[in-house]
């Protein structure tokens, strides 16, 4: 009560500095810039070693800039960020990606433990670093240079950092209050923001909430076991720390009920099981079915569908294994897991959707699976054991005939899409001669269809379709036909010269498009005005005589001096 009143009086200092505009504190939006590099750096794929280079990198530039620097290249001298130098937000960022870094190393550590357990060591000892981080920062903050929102957030994200390590150390209460003091604190956050911005506290609320009724169920909450199945339909199942202790808790839940288990029903038959890992899926197929029935999309499907089949391939194993030690052992516990699997198969995200939503389709790109998979029914029908029963073999065989149409129809409507209008047309009759056989065969076997699309329905939507194609295919036609037409006008104008009239031209888009009249044709100009020299005839010019060689009065003197240069 005593943390939740200091939140209050956080939140009223806050909505006080933001009416009177006049806070001059450090303000740093921790969370939201926590989020943004997680996702820009490599956590939208679990990519915590880039996450961890990125916060050094950052830590390098901001020390740098700040010029906070840890010595230099010869010798390290430790220095921490304090209150007395807290001028800049920059340096309360500083402290925040040493946190991240620690953290996503951490992160980093438990991924690879799985293989490498002494590495567990080393990811403890990095979560504690990144907890004293979120100390140092929480401390930092109860500055009275710092503004009020920061404080809480700060608050928040140590209280989130200890409760991963109390997580971690499996101290469950101290992790549960650590917790719920983070909750606390972001949903006060939330309310006391507009819509747009408290989304990103909620979103950091829901991903805290499977920790805290995880840790109330190791405390001793029984029910809450109920609200961890529920969030596991959520599209992450809790985020990655969770994720594989709550799977864990889910199997070990299941192994104290299989104990019980001896037997099953199949078919008209009694099973015995006596393998506990056959045991421990039969009884999770319950769950497994609600949850793919109760999912909200169909990607939280599809994830449900692959986690039931990759337990169903795991459980054949099991099952094979057994056999070949003891041959006495529940071989038709084996055929039952393996007609889950393929029903599985079949009944997928990829084929329920796809025939719900038939007449949504038409307006997208083509389907990427033109419908369900009829060779796992095949495969089905070719159970070890299973040949002698002819009603199994023609419940398989009416099956394979159902999703052959729907197969059919589908790729049918892709044609539609591409305008081939014969084939889908060849491709719709096909639907119907299916459709009609099917119905002439399920007359004693309408129990077995229950789980099946309406073939009644397929056939009134194909109907439909066929006289949608007709109409579509003469349109198709006419607009073949008029377009010729209008390609047959001739006219050699340039398009520059008739902007403001359209027809089509093909010629545009070809190597000579006529876009202008080249070469340009001849134009009349205004001629240059003429200068007549009329003056010419009123000069009287000098006499040349004097210039002019006169010829006989040479003689030897004058070629004298011609040859000495006297006579120039």
């Amino acid at each position: 009560m005593a943390a939740e009143k200091l939140i209050e009086a956080k939140i009223a200092e806050m909505e006080e500095n933001k009416e009177n505009a006049a806070d001059g504190g450090l303000s740093l939006e921790i969370l939201q810039i926590i989020k943004d590099s997680q996702q820009q750096h490599g956590l939208r794929h679990g990519d915590y070693q880039r996450y961890r280079g990125y916060c050094s990198r950052r830590l390098r530039r901001l020390r740098k800039t700040l010029g906070f620097k840890m010595g230099n290249r010869h010798k390290f001298t430790g220095k921490k960020v304090t209150v007395e130098i807290l001028s800049d937000s920059r340096y309360l960022l500083l402290v925040v990606m040493e946190a991240e870094r620690a953290w996503s190393y951490a992160m980093q550590l438990k991924q690879e433990a799985n293989t490498e357990p002494r590495k567990r060591f080393h990811l403890m000892s990095r979560l504690r670093k990144a907890g004293k981080h979120g100390e140092h920062l929480e401390r930092l903050c109860e500055s009275h240079r710092v503004d009020a929102k920061t404080t809480l957030e700060a608050q928040a994200y140590n209280a989130y950092l200890t409760g991963m390590v109390q997580f971690e150390l499996q101290e469950w209460k101290a992790a549960m209050e650590a917790f719920n003091k983070c909750k606390t604190i972001y949903e006060k956050l939330a309310n006391a923001f507009t819509e747009e911005q408290a989304v990103l506290y909620y979103q950091r609320v829901e991903e805290i909430s499977p920790n805290i009724r995880y840790c109330a169920y190791n405390i001793g909450d029984q029910d809450a076991i109920n609200d961890l199945m529920q969030m596991r339909l959520s599209a992450g199942g809790g985020g990655g720390m969770i994720a594989e202790k709550l799977e864990a808790l889910i199997t070990q839940t299941r192994a104290k009920q299989a104990a019980t288990m001896s037997e099953i029903e199949w078919r008209g038959r009694t099973v015995p099981v006596k393998i506990d890992r056959a045991r421990i899926f039969l009884l999770g197929l319950a769950d497994n079915e609600a949850a793919i029935a109760q999912a909200a999309n169909d990607d939280t499907k599809e994830r449900l569908y692959e986690t039931l089949l990759a337990e169903c391939r795991d459980t054949i194993q099991a099952v094979r294994e057994e056999l070949r030690t003891d041959r006495n052992s529940d071989a038709e516990g084996g055929k039952n897991i393996s007609y889950l699997k393929f029903t599985s198969c079949v009944h997928g995200p990829s084929s329920a959707g796809q025939a719900e939503g038939a007449s949504d389709r038409r307006e997208q790109a083509r389907p990427t699976t033109p419908g369900p998979d009829p060779p796992s029914l095949a495969e089905l029908s070719t159970l070890q054991g299973m040949e002698e029963d002819r009603t199994f073999q023609k419940e398989m065989a009416l099956k394979i005939l159902v999703y052959k149409a729907y197969r059919c129809f589908f790729i049918a409507q892709s044609y539609v899409l591409v305008k081939k209008w014969s084939e889908a047309l060849v491709l719709y009759e096909r639907v119907l001669k299916y459709a009609r056989e099917v119905q002439s065969k399920a007359k004693n076997l309408n129990n077995s269809l229950k789980d099946l699309p309406d073939v009644q329905e397929l056939i009134a939507e194909v109907n439909a379709e066929k006289y949608s194609l007709q109409a579509a295919a003469i349109l198709d036609t006419e607009d073949v036909a008029e377009t010729p037409s209008q390609l047959q006008v001739k006219d050699n104008t340039p398009l520059s010269e008739r902007l403001e009239n359209f027809h089509l031209d093909p010629a545009l888009v070809s190597k000579q498009p006529n876009l202008v009249q080249f070469p340009p044709e001849f134009q009349p100009v205004p001629c240059k005005p003429l200068f007549f020299d009329l003056a010419l005839n009123h000069v009287t010019f000098p006499p040349l005589e004097d210039h002019v060689e006169q010829k006989g009065k040479g003689g030897l003197t004058g070629y004298i001096k011609g040859i000495f240069g006297f006579g120039s």
